[in-house]
């Protein structure tokens, strides 16, 4: 990826701690994507997989993606905004705290957005907070805010 950040090691995650990381590029949400997510969780929500009721009575006036949708877009596009190099494992250990503040409306392009907050030392590695944002191009408020945590395991 052209923009990704490097991180080198503990000492280079120490080295970017309170700073933005950057940002994914641009995806657009699909109505493909949508309904994907759909299937695959068996949430078929109208609000989610029809367009024409969407149209006349959904506030959004187009099909919207789930919130889940957004917060699992988070480990996905993680490895465009960083290349992590000299661990053994970088592994997703959960959540704290996650919000979906506006909806991720069909035909809207969105991306990650990431900074590291916190890191804690582990017996083999550190555990980092990374606040993440999933942000809409031209909206002020992200789709999905959450705090993430990854552990990052020495070799």
């Amino acid at each position: 990826m052209p923009n990704q950040k490097i991180i080198e090691g503990v000492d280079g995650l120490k080295a970017v701690l309170g700073q933005e990381l950057g940002a994914s590029e641009w995806k657009e949400l699909t109505y493909e994507d949508i309904v994907r997510f759909a299937e695959a969780t068996g949430d078929f929500q109208w609000i989610h997989v029809d367009k024409e009721r969407c149209e006349r009575e959904s506030p959004f006036k187009v099909p919207i993606a789930h919130g889940y949708f957004s917060v699992s877009r988070i480990a996905g596009l993680f490895f465009e905004i960083l290349d992590v190099k000299g661990f053994g494992l970088v592994l997703n250990y959960g959540l704290n705290k996650v919000r979906f503040p506006a909806p991720l409306k069909m035909g809207a392009r969105y991306r990650l957005a990431l900074k590291l907050a916190e890191l804690k030392d582990l017996p083999k590695g550190v555990e980092a907070l990374l606040l993440a944002n999933i942000e809409v191009e031209g909206e002020s408020k992200p789709v999905c805010s959450a705090e993430v945590l990854y552990r990052f395991m020495q070799q």
